[in-house]
């Protein structure tokens, strides 16, 4: 699914697209601080090259927030079962304000006991997982995100949709050194980026789906009526029904295909379910003997003498972080495509239109 660069020659700042964001969710009874949160998710994605993520996900929000789908305000509840573990009750809210609370409870909990952990139900889509690894690892905790989604892969050996692209997700920090900020979907890709591909009327390569008969695919269209392919086969299989046991099963919220699709489903809300769990790196060795020893991990990974085609070895998260920083000083590319999306969602709610510049 390559794109030439001149597809990606319009550019937009950081601070435009917080404005723009900003602006369309507060018309739609968001609180200024609750649209900031969201924003600064959607936007925090696109930074860092998940663009399937990031701000094209606006017009499917809004249009839930119209039918009644996601509640605007919710009043998150949280409850303890015990002194290192709580349930927290999203109320139907945004998935990036429950995942912000969830792991801020984690690590509220890990910082007077060693470890948090949060159970969520009762929330929606949530973006990148990434973002609440890195409001962790910034914190300086080490931290594991879990979260499971509406169905599109089948178990190894069935050929209907029935777990999510459930992504698994740790961080942990370092010293000097980049951190550790490893999310992955178990699916070779995932749906959001062959939603992306439809959008921009484009293939996707082969071994990213089948289509609804069970043949393979390079249709996007046809991949969405049909199912995802696992990583590693009966593996990633493997990982994704993990996800969905604790995000599901565990946390209280939908399960086994009981996770309803965002796109799809206009009479109920998702019920999709998160974990969070913080982890405080002073609990075996100091906090900065495990930053050292970090560090040497770090540098002997990237030590390792290269395989051919290859110039340096990278830390999970490190290619994204690089990326953010540059698209930060630059601006964050968009296709043509997406941009006249956003532009048609300016005019239908009546907002100041998504600024950007064309090189």
């Amino acid at each position: 699914m390559a794109n030439s660069s001149k597809d990606f020659n319009n550019f937009v700042r950081v601070e435009d697209a917080l404005d723009f964001i900003s602006a369309t969710l507060t018309k739609h009874g968001v609180s200024t601080e609750d649209a900031a949160v969201v924003g600064g998710c959607l936007v925090e994605a696109d930074l860092r090259g998940v663009q399937t993520h990031g701000l094209s996900r606006l017009p499917i929000y809004v249009k839930r927030l119209q039918h009644g789908l996601l509640n605007a305000a919710p009043a998150m509840t949280v409850t303890k079962p015990t002194a290192v573990c709580a349930s927290l009750d999203g109320d139907n809210g945004f998935g990036f304000l429950v995942g912000r609370r969830g792991m801020a409870e984690a690590m509220a909990m890990a910082e007077d006991y060693g470890v948090g952990i949060v159970a969520a139900h009762n929330s929606n889509h949530y973006g990148m997982a990434a973002s609440y690894l890195l409001q962790a690892v910034e914190a300086g905790y080490f931290a594991f995100v879990f979260c499971n989604a509406a169905s599109s892969m089948p178990p190894w050996g069935g050929r209907a949709p029935l777990f999510g692209t459930n992504p698994f997700a740790a961080g942990a920090p370092a010293g000097k050194m980049p951190p550790f900020v490893l999310d992955m979907s178990p699916a070779v890709a995932a749906r959001g980026k062959i939603r992306l591909a439809e959008k921009r009327n484009e293939q996707i390569p082969l071994g990213y789906a089948l289509d609804k008969d069970g043949s393979p695919t390079t249709d996007p269209t046809a991949a969405l009526a049909g199912v995802v392919l696992p990583i590693g086969d009966f593996k990633g299989s493997g990982i994704s029904m993990l996800m969905d046991i604790l995000s599901g099963v565990f946390t209280g919220a939908g399960f086994a295909g009981g996770v309803n699709d965002q796109y799809h489903d206009w009479e109920r809300t998702q019920g999709v379910g998160h974990f969070f769990m913080a982890l405080k790196p002073g609990i075996f060795v100091t906090e900065d003997a495990f930053r050292a020893r970090m560090d040497v991990l770090v540098e002997t990974v990237k030590a390792t003498p290269l395989a051919e085609g290859f110039d340096e070895i990278l830390m999970p998260g490190e290619k994204e972080a690089r990326l953010a920083a540059e698209r930060k000083k630059n601006g964050i590319p968009f296709a043509a495509a997406d941009l006249a999306l956003l532009e048609k969602l300016a005019k239908e709610h009546d907002v100041p239109p998504l600024a950007f510049v064309t090189r």
